[in-house]
């Protein structure tokens, strides 16, 4: 996947050694895979210009409320919503992924990113 979405001759260091990091937690099982996983996911969203705010409701880009839930858009991003459900995570959870800390393993595989488009789209 890696070798499809970088562009070529293009210095990656950070983002190699965010990878070499991945692999090393999954083999040594310091945390879960869904932990090691989700930290590079994140790494190479940015890397590739898809950052994800965890901060801010895409609707209204004011920072997240701490009484809401919010739900992931496509394209859009974490948007404020009053259905609390299996697709929505609490302002909290979504601090704790902006800093990269995924303390519910549950939570941390439900926080998946479609890569399709990205990876399998014409170069």
């Amino acid at each position: 996947m890696l070798a499809r979405v970088l562009a070529q001759n293009i210095p990656y260091q950070t983002l190699f050694f965010e990878y070499l990091t991945c692999l090393q937690v999954l083999v040594g099982s310091e945390y879960t895979p869904e932990h090691a996983l989700r930290r590079f996911e994140l790494s190479l969203l940015s890397h590739l210009g898809y950052g994800v705010d965890f901060l801010h409701c895409a609707g209204s880009g004011e920072l997240l409320a701490d009484s809401m839930t919010y739900r992931y858009r496509e394209e859009k991003g974490f948007i404020a919503s009053l259905v609390i459900d299996h697709l929505s995570f609490t302002s909290k959870q979504l601090q704790a992924f902006a800093a990269r800390q995924f303390p519910d393993v549950d939570i941390a595989k439900r926080l998946n990113f479609d890569y399709k488009n990205i990876c399998f789209s014409p170069i």
